[in-house]
């Protein structure tokens, strides 16, 4: 309570502070009625009442308009002082009036030092009257100066647990406004990131999907247009290649649009038909030959289509970079996990210096899993990309060249497979940006 009665900003206090001012008016009123029914005519009767309107006149002011230029809430404290010593000087009733205003000193002061000097204060003037009435006679000592002093410790141990009590509400408070703050912050915080992820995520399955399916179409149709003359059969051939691209690609868009219902769904079935799939529109697309050993590895949903979009990104990077006559895949059960290897026999390049979407993106998605994506190539020796998704906490092996995965390794499930089933593909077409081969 270090601010005044109509100042106070805590509920609790201010509401506490009301029903004390309540209780004084009651107690105002009640000494003011004593003095006029039942003291005895005089001029100590009528100075008395005139002191004791004087002062609730002064505390009406500063209670109701704390902040007037006139009475402040010390000025009120120094007329409470003033009236205490007039008042013992008058009457041997100056005790209950010192009770009745002594929460004053504690609620009109703006520091608990501030408190003390006034309550100080208003004890030395209440002694002081009280001695210029009665001097130095055992009255003095044992009616007035021993209850005086016992009052005013009790109400200087009350104030001051009530000035910590106050304190500790108002950090406690502070507290929560931070944490609230904080909280909200954080919440806004969750809310960009997840914005972010989400961004990204499209961004990837765009590219890896949509991306090169339009790419892979663009392709097809110049071949198509270029062979229209010589080659009517292998430009038929073509132009089905980029019917069914196109279809694949609308699916595609539809399975993206749906995604956010559809993730954490597990599909049963092997991964191997459906990369077997990938590789037979490659080889048809682009003449290349594919050598495949693919495992029967039945795998969860996330697991089946970083395969294969691994699987289609490195495709889209040997048919646009690589000028390779030959591809091999791998998909393999290994001891740690899975293992996906992907190499051709083109011009290679220098790991170091690639840069683009795929690689990255490809790097990412492995590390969502706890995987790990591995690139070994040198100029005109090829390119060996080893995609590793660890199933029980083991680390994969590294390769020659490592872009490593950063999330922590997750359990996966793959198993012997069961009747396939077929997860939404689109043709391993181009990708602009990568160098792989």
């Amino acid at each position: 309570m270090t601010t005044s009665a109509g100042q106070a900003t805590d509920p609790f206090w201010a509401a506490t502070i009301r029903r004390w001012n309540a209780v004084c008016w009651v107690l105002f009123a009640a000494m003011a009625v004593g003095l006029a029914a039942m003291d005895r005519p005089g001029g100590s009767k009528y100075w008395a009442l005139g002191l004791l309107g004087f002062l609730m006149l002064c505390y009406a002011v500063v209670d109701r308009f704390p902040d007037n230029p006139v009475l402040r809430p010390h000025t009120y404290l120094l007329v409470l002082v003033t009236v205490l010593g007039v008042f013992a000087y008058l009457r041997s009733s100056f005790g209950s009036l010192f009770m009745v205003t002594l929460p004053h000193f504690w609620m009109f002061s703006r520091t608990p030092r501030a408190s003390l000097l006034f309550l100080g204060l208003a004890t030395g003037s209440t002694l002081t009257g009280s001695w210029l009435r009665l001097g130095n006679s055992p009255q003095f000592f044992g009616e007035t100066l021993v209850p005086v002093v016992i009052v005013v410790a009790v109400g200087v141990l009350i104030g001051l647990w009530v000035h910590s009590v106050v304190a500790q509400s108002h950090e406690r408070a502070g507290l929560i406004v931070e944490l609230e703050q904080a909280q909200a912050e954080l919440s806004e915080a969750h809310q960009r990131q997840g914005a972010a992820d989400e961004r990204e995520r499209m961004a990837r399955d765009i590219h890896d999907t949509l991306a090169q399916g339009f790419a892979s179409i663009i392709v097809l149709a110049e071949a198509a247009r270029a062979g229209l003359d010589s080659e009517p059969a292998r430009s038929a051939q073509q132009l089905r290649s980029i019917e069914s691209t196109a279809r694949e690609n609308l699916a595609e868009a539809r399975e993206l649009v749906g995604s956010a219902q559809q993730q954490g769904q597990v599909a049963a079935g092997s991964v191997a038909q459906t990369l077997r799939r990938t590789l037979d529109r490659f080889a048809e697309d682009t003449g290349l030959t594919v050598d495949a050993d693919l495992a029967d590895i039945e795998c969860d949903q996330p697991t089946r289509i970083a395969l294969l979009r691994c699987t289609q990104e490195s495709l889209a990077n040997v048919r646009k970079h690589a000028r390779a006559s030959t591809v091999g895949v791998v998909l393999a059960r290994q001891p740690y996990g899975v293992e996906l290897e992907v190499t051709d026999d083109g011009a290679g390049f220098v790991v170091g210096r690639s840069a683009g979407f795929g690689l990255d993106g490809m790097r990412k998605r492995l590390a969502e899993l706890g995987g790990e994506l591995t690139v070994t190539s040198s100029v005109g020796d090829g390119t060996r990309v080893l995609a590793t998704i660890s199933t029980d906490g083991a680390d994969a092996p590294a390769g020659t060249t490592t872009v490593p995965g950063d999330a922590a390794v997750g359990d996966r499930g793959c198993v012997g497979a069961s009747d396939p089933a077929d997860v939404a593909t689109s043709a391993a077409g181009p990708v602009e940006g990568e160098a792989t081969a």
